[in-house]
């Protein structure tokens, strides 16, 4: 009696404790029914695992993804399909998943904010009417685990480990969905950025898979230097679009509309402020007085801040600043939202308002998600943001191999998205990247921006999500070649 106590404790215990792994290799299938964007479809998803092999073919670790198709197409090899990372380096695909571009929207106002009770509920603006979608999360982040106990973390947690070992997991991906025909995309969002823009190239040249399309949702800095008086320079732009929404500007600017003003601050950076940084002690007073005035007036700072800080505002003073005779703090990804510190003291906020708010909405609306809806039973943690650190960022040349893949393939196309209030990864950041990587300007025409009036996540804003989702769409139909159109210069 006691001996079988035990067997039934031992096997117990050992099936608590596989729960707690996720499984190697697996899949759940459930069936949908969506209204979207004047369309009303069925679509299947799949949730699961797949694993990651070394050289020799043993498990070092499992990805987990989700994958949605719609069901009503007939031909799968025209159908495009968008392979979509998230960034952090750590975190899960869950953002743009649950709030931008899926066929579920977690429940939050029309500005973003979180609200209860917690939970999905349809997205009438999701791309899958007109391309499949897979969310994939990387080693360490959602469901994805290392299985290995003994298995190297460089394989995984540095720019170009990541990238090798994605590549060969997409290869896997698109081989066993039979997608080798599809139009394939690649959607990053910050650190996201940098994984699919240097997946572009590593694609093409150890995976001989090319690609239709990269869209680059608040991008990084993608290994461009932007070092000294630049890097100074290039935030004034966000400064300005932040102190508009704020309402800090003089009665003159604060009267005209937001992107009717930015070239005018673009134009300023790049032709004075820019010089007159590097100038330093070099640049005479009267010259260096004007352009502190003008430093102020488009930044929502008193001169005297300026001043003190040699025309370099960090981004942390300049949340901390801003709103400090209010009381208030901004968020860094997002400039809309609002913190309070302990204390009005300081050059730097407590926390970062706008990722608090984040996580306080698609934190339980994500798990809720998995568990109610995909049915997805596990007792692994889905982690938000996962312990991948230390994270190798050498030789980190994402933005030019991006460039390189642009130029050896013809077919391939470039999106940026950008939120004029995200202070992280800033919308004319994003713009110097495309200038950097293509400074012949023989690319840009298969390069495109958008701004969009909100932060880091743009799509949080319903009017956004509208806006970006549609621009995606617009994006793939023109990407996707003509019949029989060759691959040639």
């Amino acid at each position: 009696m006691r001996a079988s106590i035990c067997l039934i404790f031992f096997l117990f215990s050992n099936f608590l404790m596989a729960q707690r792994v996720p499984q190697v290799d697996s899949v759940i299938t459930t069936k949908h029914q969506i209204a979207a964007n004047g369309q009303k479809f069925a679509y299947t998803a799949k949730t699961g695992t797949q694993p990651v092999w070394d050289a020799n073919g043993k498990v070092l670790a499992t990805v987990h993804f989700t994958y949605y198709t719609r069901d009503d197409v007939s031909d799968r090899n025209k159908r495009p399909l968008v392979i979509s990372f998230n960034g952090g380096p750590g975190s899960g695909s869950v953002w743009m998943h649950l709030a931008y571009t899926g066929p579920r929207l977690l429940n939050i106002d029309d500005e973003g904010y979180p609200l209860q009770p917690y939970g999905v509920k349809e997205n009438p603006y999701t791309i899958l009417d007109v391309a499949d979608i897979v969310y994939v999360d990387p080693i360490n982040t959602g469901y994805s685990r290392i299985l290995d106990e003994k298995a190297d973390r460089a394989l995984f947690f540095g720019v170009n480990a990541d990238i090798k070992y994605l590549a060969e997991w997409i290869n896997t991906f698109v081989t066993r969905n039979n997608r080798w025909s599809s139009p394939k995309y690649l959607i990053g969002e910050s650190y996201g950025t940098t994984r699919v823009s240097g997946l572009a190239l590593e694609l093409q040249n150890a995976q001989w898979m090319y690609l239709n399309g990269v869209i680059l949702v608040s991008p990084t800095d993608l290994g461009i230097k932007r070092e000294g008086a630049v890097d100074k320079a290039n935030r004034l732009p966000y400064f300005l679009a932040t102190s508009w929404y704020h309402k800090r500007l003089s009665p003159e600017l604060q009267n005209r509309d937001l992107e009717e003003l930015l070239p005018e601050v673009e134009a300023f950076t790049l032709d004075e402020l820019l010089p007159a940084i590097a100038r330093g002690s070099s640049l005479p007073a009267s010259d260096r007085a004007i352009v502190v005035k003008k430093m102020s007036r488009y930044s929502g700072l008193t001169e005297l801040v300026i001043e003190q800080n040699n025309l370099d505002i960090s981004t942390s003073l300049y949340w901390k600043e801003l709103l400090r005779d209010r009381g208030m703090t901004i968020g860094r990804l997002d400039s809309r939202y609002l913190g309070i510190d302990i204390k009005d003291g300081g050059e730097r906020p407590d926390y970062n308002a706008e990722l608090t708010s984040w996580l306080h909405s698609f934190t339980p609306a994500i798990n809720y998600y998995y568990l109610n809806e995909l049915k997805y039973k596990t007792d692994v943690k889905y982690n938000m943001f996962g312990p991948v650190h230390p994270w190798d960022r050498s030789n980190d040349n994402t933005g030019f191999s991006l460039r390189q893949a642009m130029a050896a393939n013809p077919f391939l196309h470039v999106m940026v998205q950008s939120g004029y209030y995200d202070g992280a990864t800033d919308y004319f950041n994003a713009k110097y990247n495309l200038w950097q990587m293509d400074p012949s300007g023989k690319l840009s025409g298969r390069m495109s921006f958008f701004g969009y009036r909100s932060g880091h996540m743009m799509y949080l804003r319903k009017e956004d999500l509208i806006k970006a989702n549609n621009d995606i769409r617009e994006f793939i139909k023109k990407s996707i070649p003509a019949t029989d159109q060759a691959a040639k210069y």
